[in-house]
């Protein structure tokens, strides 16, 4: 006779497992769930049990036994996993499934240091009580089972050395909330509280990783990107790596613009010396990048940006790929190459670029970010003088080099920079662009660091949040949303600690805010159309227009309320200038969708009051939080129905929104035939973000003749990029064959020279 399965419970006491109470758990989470079955999971989960088990090993067997049967053909089984986990994380976090008080709970984690005592010095035990009544722990359960081990390992307080988690995410949004309304009145805060709960909790607001994780404790460091601009002297050079370990170690993702450092054998000291040139202080650089991990989730990052025609460019593009050796390599930053109408001209004309030091071309640097027709006129001009140091190169070459690097390694990305500037929230005569972030979708006005401990810089910061796009119901609930977001980060700004004088003096006067979306693949089903066809051209001119429409609508609302932004003097909004009359007009050939909003109006409204933010939108790749709000990434396609990513608990999977309704409308990434038809919506959402967009570029080799992907085809995208207005290229991906579900993107031969091409 077998003798029974003894179990260990938490209190240390034994006893036999009762497979009843078992039974009635998973009966209560498989509850309104299709295609789930409470026998199946019980078999496969029985298998695994042993004599002696404990009870939380039950339970983590049970929930990924669940995972494990997560499928296209059975979706459900990553809600019953999920609800099977929640059950498990409050367990342990409260010891019992019932979440406590409120006023108990923040009392509790204010007494332990994991929640800022500012709390309870801000809100009465009145107040926390009213907030609790609008808490609704049951929208635990419509969470994925990837989400809840996304919260479980990112975003809960939790002590990252024992394990154990002090919150739940219900308590999570509300007091995220309850921090970023803290400093309006406690007449109007408690409603704008729970508007903001609402729409964060139930997924149509997505909130980034530096918020999600940090809003509410003692940390104050919330911006999820920062970007940093390096002069070409050894101050500067050591202030940059300062710098960036200070925002490393605060979870920021790095942007570091090092364009003006001098090329190697450049004279140094009037003559004195030769200078060591860009791939010593690149690794310094990568050095400080690297030097903290970010709050224990991850590892710091960062982009490195550099102008086309510096002269050591042939030698920088090389130093992510795997060849070489360790010397003359930098492989664990990424970088970005900067890139203008000039180039592109040269290389559709078949003609050589020039390459230069920047300290050998005076005024050339700044001119490429600030005036396009001056800067022709310096590079021509050096051009033609023989005693400047210089290299030529053919721009076919250059180009083909460029292309060959971003294929290979997938993270050399492109910056234009005159779209940047020309299309731009900001006058580039007195606040031009010279750079982008981590994640190539924030553009923003930097000056170099001299001093760490000085406001003399300006290093930019940008506060991110995207609206889930799958969750509208009709454009017009984009008012309601931009208005709670716009208020939320704006109070934010406030509310943070900045660590460098130089990011407090820029983010006080430009208060940047980038606002994108998520579940765009989603959106595009839902409404049965699709990215490679044209087809959904007019539903993403129409969507965007409505976003940038009501988030400006909300930040000129601010400013009638309490003052625009300090520099707003500086934007081209003060000029009256709107995304709408600077885009491409190579875009009015691909969608003739008219405007639908009152912009007349809005742009009288602007000129007279101001806006309270510099800029309002970026779209970001949002992996992880839109992950939590069971979404598609970004814009991006997915590359199945079934995700898979990896994460310290394991792989996770995820089905794709209304699998069972819209499958056959989803177009997956990799049964598009090309990039067109993606880059012409990313045009057309170009046309009215006024940062930038993470977008990226996809090849599949086995559609190609001889399983390769011609450099014709590689050039081509890139200049129909640059011909729409597109600002700037992320990751370049290329199918390797393997599996196509979606893995996760953040583990971060011919001629084109013949005319065809116009820009």
């Amino acid at each position: 006779m077998n003798q029974p399965i003894t179990v260990q419970k938490r209190s240390g006491v034994k006893e036999n497992i009762d497979l009843d109470k078992i039974h009635r758990v998973i009966t209560w989470a498989a509850e309104g769930l299709n295609n789930v079955s409470v026998s199946q999971l019980e078999l496969c989960s029985h298998i695994q049990f042993y004599d002696g088990i404990k009870t939380e090993d039950i339970h983590e067997t049970i929930i990924k036994a669940a995972a494990d049967l997560i499928s296209e053909q059975t979706p459900d089984y990553q809600y019953l996993a999920a609800r099977l986990a929640i059950f498990h994380l409050r367990k342990k976090a409260y010891g019992q499934f019932n979440p406590p008080k409120l006023v108990d709970h923040v009392r509790n984690m204010i007494d332990k240091g994991k929640y800022d005592k500012h709390l309870a010095e801000d809100y009465t035990e009145e107040e926390f009580n009213i907030l609790d009544g609008y808490i609704d722990h049951w929208r635990d359960m419509n969470f994925s089972y990837a989400a809840v081990k996304q919260l479980e390992g990112k975003y809960l307080v939790q002590n990252r050395v024992t394990g154990e988690i002090y919150e739940s995410a219900q308590f999570l949004y509300i007091m995220v909330a309850a921090c970023l309304f803290s400093n309006y009145s406690k007449k109007t805060r408690i409603n704008y509280i729970r508007r903001f709960y609402d729409a964060v909790s139930m997924f149509r607001i997505s909130l980034p990783t530096p918020i999600m994780s940090a809003v509410r404790t003692p940390t104050r460091q919330f911006s999820s990107c920062v970007l940093i601009e390096c002069d070409d002297s050894l101050d500067s050079i050591n202030a940059t790596a300062s710098a960036i370990v200070r925002y490393v170690s605060q979870r920021a993702g790095i942007g570091i613009n090092a364009g003006r450092i001098r090329a190697l054998g450049s004279p140094i000291r009037g003559g004195e010396a030769f200078h060591t040139g860009c791939i010593p202080f690149y690794k310094h650089f990568q050095t400080a990048v690297k030097c903290c991990s970010q709050g224990g989730v991850r590892g710091g990052a960062a982009t490195l940006f550099y102008p086309i025609w510096h002269r050591e460019v042939q030698n920088l593009l090389v130093l992510k790929n795997n060849r070489g050796v360790e010397e003359n390599r930098v492989r664990h930053m990424d970088y970005g190459i900067q890139i203008n109408k000039l180039m592109y001209t040269r290389l559709i004309k078949g003609k050589n670029v020039s390459l230069f030091s920047p300290s050998d071309v005076p005024k050339l640097y700044d001119a490429f970010f600030q005036n396009q027709e001056e800067f022709e006129r310096l590079y021509v001009q050096y051009e033609q003088d023989s005693a400047i140091q210089r290299e030529t190169v053919k721009a076919l070459e250059l180009f083909s080099l460029i292309m060959q690097e971003r294929a290979s390694t997938g993270r050399i990305y492109i910056q234009h920079v005159d779209h940047c500037n020309t299309h731009s929230p900001f006058d580039p005569k007195v606040a031009p662009i010279r750079q982008s972030n981590l994640c190539l979708e924030i553009v923003l006005p930097t000056k170099p660091l001299t001093n760490v401990e000085d406001d003399h810089g300006e290093i930019a910061l940008c506060t991110l949040s995207a609206f889930n796009l799958g969750a509208l119901n009709n454009l017009d609930e984009l008012e309601e949303l931009a208005d709670l977001t716009i208020r939320a980060l704006d109070s934010l700004l406030d509310y943070q600690d900045y660590p460098l004088p130089a990011a407090r003096k820029a983010t006080m006067n430009r208060r940047t805010l980038g606002i994108g979306v998520i579940n765009f693949s989603y959106y595009l089903a839902k409404n049965g159309v699709r990215y490679s066809d044209g087809s959904a051209n007019s539903l993403t001119h129409r969507t965007f227009e409505a976003m940038q429409y009501y988030l400006l609508k909300a930040s000129v609302g601010l400013a009638k309320e309490i003052g625009p932004c300090p520099l707003f003097n500086e934007t081209t909004y003060s000029q009256g200038i709107l995304p709408i009359d600077s885009y491409k007009s190579d875009l009015d050939d691909i969608c003739d969708e008219p405007l639908h909003y009152d912009w007349e109006t809005l742009r009288k409204e602007i000129v007279e009051h101001g806006l309270r933010n510099s800029t309002l939108s970026a779209l970001m790749p949002s992996e992880t939080s839109s992950q939590i709000s069971n979404a598609t990434n970004g814009i991006e396609p997915p590359r199945g129905y079934v995700s898979i990513k990896a994460s310290k608990d394991g792989i996770l999977k995820q089905v794709v929104p209304e699998y069972d309704k819209y499958k056959d409308n989803y177009e997956l990434l990799w049964s598009i035939p090309s990039n067109d038809g993606y880059l012409q919506l990313v045009g057309i959402m170009q046309k009215f973000i006024d940062q930038a967009i993470s977008a990226n570029t996809n090849y599949d080799p086995s559609k190609q003749l001889g399983g390769r992907v011609p450099m014709k085809l590689l050039l081509k995208d890139l200049l129909t990029a640059y011909k729409l207005g597109v600002k700037t290229l992320y990751y370049h991906n290329t199918r390797d064959g393997a599996d196509d579900m979606q893995k996760d993107l953040a583990t971060k031969d011919d001629d084109c020279a013949g005319g065809a091409c116009k820009i």
